[in-house]
């Protein structure tokens, strides 16, 4: 069996090498290739590399596209997990820093102007006060930029940016004739710049319709300054509008540039506030409602004044009219309260009107009545007529022998008019206004106690009135002194003051010889109603009370009308049924040309009590260099006059008492 077995095996081995053989040998031919197709044949029954092999090139290809798809899924599960581990930093570490970004993005801190304060005169009738007003403006590089596109987006229509702002000049220029043109608005569209102002002052309503008609156009919140009365006061309230200049956009506001409004300008401004407000997507347009305070602003306080605006209207109105009539080149007047030294009025001849400040020249903005000093002439005998009563070297009934001139140094000094040597009365010296006569007296007075006296009366020292640019004129330094300076002090030259000052003095005089410092502010008004007054005035006694009366019932022969030579020199400002005290004064100016005192140019004063007898009121006016009149009596008498009527003064007990002024 195992013999059979073998060869069967052989046979079947040997059968397959001769096939083999076989088809090697016969290579190329038919039978070979039957042949080797056998082989193939039973090699293909018995081995099945072939078949693998086939099946293996099928199944690389699949293997393939199965990893790409597990590469693939395994990427996007990891960019998942990184996303989710990105959100959860953000939820957890970053959303409140983001959520306050966002919040910036979509909102906007806006400054809040605070309201002015008001300005009022001692009757609560408002002198100065704030409208609300709405800037309007384009944002011109955004406006071209959007018109062009849709011109481009809608080929067929003649709407352009040129189109669109000659509709918008157009309805603007037509709400708001009396500030812009429609020329000027397109001349502002068509300007070279990116952004640009287009119209001030518009009513917040008038402003909503332009708005909301062109939402391109914007607007800024502003206010202005309104002057009800004009020029009225306008020297002593000055003039505010609307600054930009401060980088801090927190203080672009309504702000002092003269005056009141400039020295109270921190009472009067408040404190500007801080908003948070929603804007739209891509612009700066609030959406109502989403305004939220971050602190609110605080409104200026009000100032309430010691003027009467009545009695201010009358004495400018008085004074440019009198300027006028006697041909001055102006004129400036005061008038005091004689006990508290409160100004009720103060005014310039040349006011001008703070609400029309287009063509308004910078030398409007002084104020004469307290900047400019000048040499007074004969009210400073004042001075010399307190000093010497005083300090007993005379009373009113003294006599002195008075020639027509005296010798002071190298210099001589006349009287304004020629006479012989006479007997002056005190009073008479003051009332007929002689140099002479008060040179005298200085002289028995002394140069030290005459300046001690000018000091007590404030000269050359500032009132503290409380307005922007005052003087304190000119005294010289007693060591700078020359042989003359002691005879020109005592008539009034070569020292100066201005009308505050002048007023200043007779108001001590008026008050029993107390000075009063002068005010124009009497109380501050704070945004919650309280009333704040300002501090006490300082006073100084400059003389005793029976020195004062003495002085006041003196400077009464001035107006007085007697006869002959017991004439004063101020009979024009006497003023019926009132006792008037006061004194007329000529001082000379200096020539410009020549640097000398002129023989034409005159500073004419006058300085007045009403009524001398019970002291209410007190007068200072001062003319420059008129050419039609010598004297400002007359001015004094028509102001004097309206203050008794509108106050209602009482009447003088008694007429003046006429008293000799010269002895025969």
């Amino acid at each position: 069996m195992a013999g059979k077995a073998r060869p069967r095996g052989g046979i079947r081995a040997g059968g397959g090498a001769r096939a083999r053989a076989a088809g090697a040998a016969a290579a190329g031919t038919r039978g070979g290739a039957r042949a080797g197709g056998k082989a193939r044949a039973a090699g293909g029954a018995r081995r099945t590399y072939s078949a693998r092999a086939r099946r293996g090139g099928v199944s690389a290809a699949d293997h393939g596209h199965r990893n790409r798809f597990k590469a693939g899924r395994i990427l996007l599960v990891v960019l998942l997990v990184a996303a989710g581990l990105k959100l959860v930093h953000i939820q957890t570490f970053e959303a409140e820093a983001l959520s306050a970004k966002a919040e910036r993005q979509r909102t906007t801190t806006i400054d809040i102007p605070a309201q002015r304060g008001s300005i009022v005169d001692r009757n609560g009738a408002k002198l100065a006060f704030s409208v609300e007003t709405r800037t309007l403006w384009a944002n011109l590089r955004l406006m071209r930029k959007n018109w062009a596109e849709y011109a481009r987006e809608h080929p067929g229509t003649d709407l352009n940016y040129d189109r669109r702002v000659e509709q918008i000049a157009t309805y603007i220029a037509g709400r708001l004739p009396a500030r812009t043109s429609e020329q000027e608005l397109l001349d502002l569209f068509h300007k070279d710049a990116s952004f640009t102002y287009l119209v001030d002052g518009v009513e917040p309503s008038v402003a909503d319709d332009i708005t909301e008609k062109f939402p391109e156009i914007g607007f800024e919140k502003r206010a202005e300054r309104e002057y009800p009365g004009g020029e009225l006061a306008s020297n002593i309230l000055g003039l505010a509008n609307w600054r930009m200049e401060s980088p801090d956009v927190s203080k672009h506001n309504i702000h002092g540039l003269a005056g009141l409004e400039l020295t109270r300008d921190d009472d009067l401004a408040g404190q500007p506030g801080r908003q948070i407000v929603d804007t739209a997507q891509g612009n700066d347009v609030v959406i109502p409602g989403t305004e939220r305070d971050l602190r609110p602003a605080v409104p200026g306080s009000d100032l309430e004044l010691t003027i009467d605006s009545d009695a201010q209207y009358v004495l400018q109105n008085e004074l440019s009219s009198y300027v006028a009539e006697s041909k001055a080149q102006g004129g400036s007047a005061v008038i005091l309260d004689s006990q508290t030294g409160e100004v009720y009025a103060l005014a310039d001849s040349k006011p001008f009107d703070p609400n029309d400040t287009s063509d308004l020249d910078p030398e409007a903005l002084r104020n004469d009545a307290i900047s400019l000093p000048f040499e007074p002439g004969s009210v400073n005998k004042v001075v010399t007529a307190a000093a010497a009563i005083e300090a007993g070297v005379a009373k009113p009934d003294s006599v002195f022998e008075v020639p027509d001139s005296i010798e002071v140094a190298d210099h001589v000094v006349h009287d304004a008019w020629q006479h012989p040597t006479q007997k002056f009365t005190t009073t008479g010296i003051f009332a007929k206004s002689s140099n002479v006569g008060t040179l005298m007296l200085a002289e028995k007075l002394g140069p030290e106690r005459f300046v001690r006296m000018l000091e007590k009366f404030g000269l050359g020292q500032r009132t503290g009135i409380g307005l922007p640019g005052e003087s304190p004129g000119y005294v010289p330094p007693r060591e700078d002194w020359s042989g003359t300076t002691f005879g020109n002090l005592p008539i009034g030259q070569g020292l100066s003051m201005t009308v505050v000052q002048m007023a200043s003095m007779y108001q001590a005089i008026a008050n029993d010889g107390v000075r009063v410092e002068p005010r124009v502010v009497k109380a501050k008004i704070t945004p919650d109603g309280a009333r704040v007054p300002e501090p006490a005035p300082q006073e100084t006694r400059v003389v005793s009370e029976r020195t004062a009366d003495t002085v006041k019932n003196m400077l009464r022969a001035v107006t007085q009308d007697g006869e002959g030579f017991d004439r004063g020199t101020g009979t024009a400002a006497a003023l019926e049924g009132y006792q008037i005290s006061g004194k007329t004064g000529t001082g000379q100016q200096v020539d410009p040309d020549t640097g000398a005192y002129s023989d034409h140019l005159y500073n004419i004063t006058f300085a007045g009590i009403l009524p001398a007898d019970n002291p209410r009121f007190v007068v200072g006016i001062r003319l420059d260099a008129p050419q039609a009149s010598s004297s400002a009596a007359p001015l004094f008498h028509d102001i004097a006059s309206y203050l008794a009527q509108r106050y209602q003064i009482p009447l003088s007990d008694q007429p003046t008492p006429v008293v000799p002024l010269v002895l025969s």
